[in-house]
Formats: C-alpha cells, sequence, structure tokens
C-alpha cells in the first residue's frame, strides 16, 4: 500500500470509528432497565478457563498497593 493509500484508510476508519462510536452510546442510552440487567448479567456469567489457581482474596488490596504507587508523594 503506498503511503497516500494508508492515510485514506487510516481516515477512513478514524471516520467509521467516531460513527460506531455514536450508534453505540445510542443502542445504550435506549435500553431498559430490564435489558441492562440481562447483559450485566451475562457478563458476570462468564465462565472462567479451566486450571486458574485458587483466589486467595478480591483483588482490592492488590489494586490499592498498585493505586498508592501511582499517587505523587507527598
Amino acid at each position: 500500500m503506498s503511503d497516500t493509500e494508508l492515510r485514506r484508510w487510516a481516515e477512513t476508519w478514524e471516520r467509521a470509528g467516531r460513527e460506531l462510536a455514536l450508534i453505540r452510546r445510542r443502542e445504550l442510552e435506549r435500553l431498559t432497565d430490564e435489558q441492562a440487567k440481562a447483559a450485566a448479567l451475562d457478563l458476570l456469567d462468564i465462565p472462567l478457563p479451566e486450571g486458574l489457581p485458587a483466589r486467595r482474596g478480591s483483588g482490592l488490596v492488590e489494586q490499592q498497593r498498585r493505586f498508592s504507587r501511582l499517587r505523587p508523594s507527598r
């Protein structure tokens, strides 16, 4: 692909991305409460891969430890 074709391709996908984001936002805004609840339950019902080690916690402590490293020192 030439530079011109690559640039045109990138510009096309940039415009398409903006349009797709608008369509997605409108779809989400039109969801009923029941549809939103069903979608959330579907996300929570995704099976985990087999062979994962047992969890020893929720991960919140580790998350907070990582976030604290990002905080500026006083």
